[in-house]
């Protein structure tokens, strides 16, 4: 039994067996990358039939001291071969297939400069990706890396590998540095490819070896992000009490599309309806309301109607301050149903029909958690971002830090509007949300919080 270290792992290999091969060993170089470069453009010029693609983890494998290559196991996901020489060989790599007519992979499996290379050249279908009319999104820039060498990224994320005899121990610096600087669409591939290789899934690894908010995070972000909100919502309704906030936040911040795909995945794992566990643990004008947003039926229109906002202002002047008594149903209507666009005009509207802001005739109108539900609706409208500063600060304030809400808009707005909402949050708050983050929490779940923030303003 002796030790083998290789890149930033130390690997132990069982003693070998009359007959047997060598254990297979892994190695990361996205730390020593300068190191082997050369390397790799060495070995290339050597071995001119395969060709190589410089990734940010790579890996190594050594083969059996008989000096006979193995056949190459293939990821059929992206036709990427991992090639097994022995030590007496020409040494051993992955080998990515490059696009044809010389183009690089891109992250939606394109080549640029060629035609289509690994993958389907689509863009992800994450909610990075800005649909059709929608403006690019804003998420935080981390680096994005090539589709086909990400199969592989679960080589350095194994963290217990019962393979060939081999252990490795829990490296959460790679771990962090890999799920932190990929897209949601490329951490998918990362989990069927960890699955695929060790029959087995990688949250629950990821469960197994860590700990505490660490490990939330973690498992945050290789979840699908429906089935995430959906465990979200879940949580947020189970046990005694109901965290009517989280419920308020992810009903009202998430697109029409995205609740229809949280709906399906929340019954796929529960076996029962969202709207069921909605109206079981709500009551009132507040259940109705938050089914109405449930079902998903919002108009994501861009377009305005400056009649349309001047009849809603008229009607919700008259549900409320124009009355004895509200209307709560006619606020429901128009609050859960209409565009966000449209919701500005007609709030504007309605000041100049009540001399009053939308925001203060709620406050004065209703209560409790519809009136909280209804405000939060106001604000989302008005500015997204903004509202969703106000919930990380509200969980970073004070004492003791609200990490359920922490993790789920830190992870859910990564790639959509993370950097908009830093702007907000420094902007109202005269501090950046990288320094309270940092000073709030602590350990690997402050790396990783920090890492997907991006950088301090």
């Amino acid at each position: 039994m002796g030790w083998h270290w290789c890149g930033v792992f130390a690997l132990r290999s069982r003693p070998e067996l009359p007959g047997s091969r060598d254990s297979v060993i892994f190695e990361s170089t996205r730390l020593e990358r300068n190191k082997h470069r050369n390397q790799s453009a060495e070995l290339n010029a050597r071995q001119g039939d395969v060709e190589t693609e410089e990734t940010g983890l790579g890996a190594r494998v050594l083969g059996d001291e008989g000096g006979k290559a193995w056949p190459p196991r293939k990821a059929e996901s992206c036709g990427a071969t991992m090639q097994r020489w022995s030590p007496g060989g020409r040494g051993a790599r992955l080998a990515f297939p490059r696009a044809s007519g010389g183009g690089q992979v891109g992250p939606g499996g394109r080549g640029r400069g060629g035609r289509k290379g690994c993958g389907r050249g689509r863009r992800p279908s994450g909610r990075g990706a800005p649909a059709a009319g929608r403006t690019p999104s804003r998420g935080s820039p981390a680096p994005r890396v090539p589709a086909a060498p990400l199969q592989f990224s679960v080589i350095s994320i194994q963290a217990k590998v019962g393979y060939h005899g081999l252990y490795l121990g829990t490296d959460e610096e790679t771990l962090i540095s890999i799920l932190t600087e990929r897209t949601n669409a490329q951490r998918q591939l990362i989990v069927q490819a960890y699955q695929a290789a060790y029959g087995k899934e990688l949250k629950d690894d990821l469960k197994g070896d860590l700990s505490g908010h660490f490990k939330e995070l973690m498992v945050a972000l290789v979840t699908p992000p429906a089935m995430f909100d959906a465990k979200q919502l879940k949580k947020s309704m189970k046990g005694v009490g109901t965290s009517e906030h989280a419920l308020i936040e992810i009903l009202t911040t998430r697109t029409s599309r995205q609740m229809k795909e949280i709906s399906q995945a929340y019954y796929t794992v529960y076996k029962k309806s969202l709207g069921d566990d909605i109206s079981s643990e709500t009551s009132g004008d507040f259940r109705k309301a938050l089914l109405t947003l449930a079902d998903g039926r919002r108009d994501e229109s861009l377009k305005v109607d400056e009649q349309l906002a001047k009849k809603d202002a008229q009607i919700l002047y008259n549900a409320g301050e124009n009355r004895w008594g509200t209307d709560e149903d006619k606020f429901t209507e128009i609050l859960c149903l209409r565009s966000f666009p449209q919701l500005k005009l007609t709030f504007d509207e309605y000041r100049n029909i009540s001399q009053k802001d939308i925001e203060d005739s709620i406050k004065g109108e209703l209560s409790g958690h519809f009136e909280d539900l209804l405000l939060a609706i106001v604000r989302c409208a008005r500015s997204m971002p903004a509202f969703l500063a106000e919930r990380l600060h509200q969980a970073l304030k004070g004492v003791g830090t609200d990490e359920f809400t922490l993790n789920r808009i830190m992870v859910s707005r990564s790639e959509i509007d993370l950097l908009d909402i830093r702007a907000e949050f420094k902007k109202h708050y005269g501090y950046s949300l990288y320094s309270a983050i940092k000073s709030d929490t602590s350990g690997n779940y402050e790396i990783t919080l920090l890492k997907i923030c991006g950088r301090d303003d």
